[in-house]
């Protein structure tokens, strides 16, 4: 068996679809358990109990293909070093409709990217999202968030938002960045007011990484964020000072601990478009598991999951790990 780190994210009440709005605080069935996984094309809505835990995971074989046959029993599933109470669900999600949010930083440190930012958050607008199914959101943030196009299944509109949040090398939202606030209120008030069991949500963040201003912390944003099945994508441009590599490396935290990627700016045409592809293989093929854990205290814990294939899966896309609730 190949051994894998992997986390989920843990949903503590039924959610339904919210309404859209242009401003980032908006107010706003179960399976059984198989041997082989059902399938599902059609949406649909989950309602889990406060101790039960959902894990999304996508697994690839040694060529990058997704692996739509695994069974439960070839996979070995640990929480905090146990295995589960109880495996209730166990569902392969396939051709899955995907929500992005698309989250610019325009504080003064990355105005030399927006033309790079441009070709690659205009590249998925209009070739990877599917207007039958998908929908985006384009959000700039500095110490403020802004929201310029609220979810939109058309390219265009949201091609135009994407060439807004560039246009200008001064930010109107402040030279500062408050990046955990806007990960946070992202993944709460849009996210969190969806059914995001419904669909693959990730986060398109281009930052590099700088936080001076936010009022949570990055644990907070990532909680947030796992609460809502969120992963976090990052595009940025390599290191190249002190500065730079602590910034890289609260993105690369951000994508290790929600189960996304850092990717670099620094690549041809047919890499970026290789980078957007293997997004979207990862969240249109994936597997749910809904277990109850062995042991669950309402304490905000760490519980960190190990998951383990069997040798023809190469790589499980897959996060670090969960925060049990609070009481």
């Amino acid at each position: 068996m190949r051994f894998f780190w992997t986390s989920c994210g843990l949903l503590i009440f039924s959610l339904a679809a919210g309404a859209q709005r242009t401003d980032l605080q908006t107010n706003d069935s179960q399976t059984n358990i198989a041997a082989v996984p059902s399938q599902s094309t059609e949406p649909y809505n989950l309602s889990v109990s406060v101790d039960e835990v959902i894990l999304n995971f996508h697994a690839a074989d040694a060529m990058g293909l997704p692996v739509n046959d695994l069974k439960l029993d070839e996979l070995r599933l640990l929480d905090k070093g146990k295995p589960p109470r109880k495996v209730l669900a166990f569902k392969l999600l396939r051709d899955y409709p995907i929500r992005a949010a698309i989250l610019v930083d325009t504080s003064w440190s990355m105005h030399e990217q927006h033309a790079t930012i441009r070709t690659i958050a205009g590249e998925y607008a209009e070739s990877v999202l599917r207007q039958q199914t998908d929908q985006a959101i384009v959000v700039e943030f500095g110490d403020r968030s802004e929201i310029l196009q609220p979810w939109s299944s058309d390219p265009a509109a949201l091609a135009t938002a994407i060439r807004g949040s560039t246009a200008s090398d001064v930010s109107l939202l402040g030279n500062t960045t408050a990046l955990f606030d806007v990960l946070y209120a992202t993944c709460h008030y849009q996210f969190g007011r969806i059914n995001h069991a419904a669909s693959a949500n990730f986060i398109m963040l281009f930052s590099d990484g700088d936080d001076d201003a936010s009022r949570v912390s990055l644990k907070q944003a990532v909680d947030m964020c796992q609460s809502t099945d969120t992963v976090i994508y990052t595009f940025r441009a390599e290191a190249g000072s002190e500065f730079d590599a602590a910034g890289s490396g609260t993105l690369a935290q951000l994508a290790r601990e929600t189960g996304g990627r850092v990717f670099s700016y620094n690549q041809s045409a047919d890499g970026v478009d290789d980078d957007l592809r293997e997004i979207e293989a990862n969240l249109r093929n994936q597997y749910r598991i809904i277990y109850k854990p062995p042991e669950l205290k309402h304490d905000g814990s760490f519980h960190r999951i190990e998951l383990m294939g069997p040798d023809r899966v190469e790589k499980l896309t897959v996060r670090s790990g969960y925060y049990a609730p609070m009481r």
